[in-house]
């Protein structure tokens, strides 16, 4: 029973930081006109959910994390052949690879890389499991009742409900080309991009800072005199709370840096909790009643904002030093390299993952 009320509330707060962290990037990305296809809570796999306009919303079978698929973040430079990719797609409905490549007088490798960054842009949907071919449709469209008035209001025509891989021969392709490409996240300038990557950041903070304003200004705390054992009931002004969740802050962004001194990385490793510890001490909290267990997704929304700010890929701080180094530069970064940074990345964190379980694990078994 101990184990499974560890799982149900680990779940509940992580499940409701990442909920509001991957809400921050959904509603930058919507607010800047760019389309999410996906907003999911889980690893990549399996799902569940529903479909709202563009978006399909859900969980996965692997509850950890989650994400928001903002389209058009693929790195490298465009295909030069995706508006006619896009028009043989549309044209017939359900194409194959090679139909494509023949409509547009490419090479199979052109159309398949042409296809799949049409895929990442929402425009067309990749290949079933079930197709013995690389076969690729139209995404089905399900106009909200807002889009529609939209549309009304703007004189536009009026967007029409249609299925998956029906052909919708296009009257002005370079138009409605333009039109895909104004809903990716490439298409805009720098400073909205940056908007996007830090947005997630950005809630997990402000949440934390209204935890705390809520936790020490409205609800109090009981403090303990530690001579005459008396308990004394305490609230602390708004503005002292937000000082005081700032100053939290800075003490969780120093340990993340000491990651990165070889004399300080092993013991902040080692001081620090996976998701193991996170789920003995979120029950812990919990029990202690429901401002303690507010007080730990506050402090644990610092950590998850923080850790998303180191600058390694794929995290939040590493698209986003990227996004600067293509500014300065000039230059982009290629798919070849992303892979490669990102797979680093992944490697380190996993390191970290295991030996953080282990100490976990250490202190399960023998107290501490």
């Amino acid at each position: 029973m101990d184990v499974l009320l560890m799982i149900v509330y680990a779940t509940i707060a992580l499940g409701f930081l990442v909920f509001i962290h991957e809400g921050g990037h959904y509603l930058a990305s919507r607010l800047f006109g760019v389309r999410v296809t996906e907003f999911m809570l889980g690893l990549p796999g399996p799902s569940v959910g529903f479909q709202y306009g563009e978006t399909r919303f859900g969980v996965t079978a692997v509850l950890l994390g989650g994400y928001a698929r903002v389209c058009g973040m693929e790195p490298g430079e465009m295909s030069p052949h995706l508006a006619k990719a896009m028009e043989s797609v549309y044209r017939r409905g359900t194409a194959t690879m090679e139909e494509v490549a023949q409509d547009c007088g490419i090479t199979d490798d052109e159309a398949y890389e042409a296809l799949e960054e049409l895929d990442e842009w929402g425009t067309v949907k990749r290949p079933l499991k079930s197709d013995e071919h690389n076969t690729y449709r139209t995404p089905a469209v399900r106009p909200t009742r807002g889009q529609i008035r939209r549309a009304q209001r703007s004189g536009q025509p009026v967007p029409q409900a249609a299925e998956m891989g029906a052909a919708r021969p296009l009257d002005d392709p370079e138009a409605f080309f333009e039109s895909e490409y104004r809903q990716q996240y490439r298409s805009l300038p720098f400073w909205k991009r940056s908007v996007i990557l830090v947005a997630g950041v950005a809630v997990n903070i402000l949440f934390a800072l209204m935890v705390f304003v809520l936790v020490y200004s409205v609800i109090g705390i009981d403090l303990q005199n530690t001579q005459t054992g008396e308990v004394v009931h305490r609230t602390i002004g708004p503005l002292q709370a937000i000082q005081a969740g700032f100053s939290y802050i800075g003490m969780v962004a120093v340990a993340v840096a000491q990651l990165f001194n070889p004399q300080t990385a092993a013991e902040t490793v080692s001081n620090s909790s996976s998701i193991v510890g996170i789920a003995v001490i979120s029950k812990t909290a919990a029990e202690a009643g429901f401002a303690s267990f507010l007080s730990f997704m506050g402090m644990l929304s610092v950590s998850l904002g923080v850790m998303n700010l180191i600058p390694i890929p794929p995290l939040d701080g590493g698209r986003f030093v990227i996004e600067v180094y293509q500014k300065l530069s000039k230059r982009l970064v290629s798919e070849k390299a992303m892979g490669r940074m990102s797979m680093v990345g992944m490697g380190l964190f996993y390191l970290f993952f295991i030996v953080m379980v282990g100490k976990d694990v250490q202190r399960i078994l023998f107290g501490g």
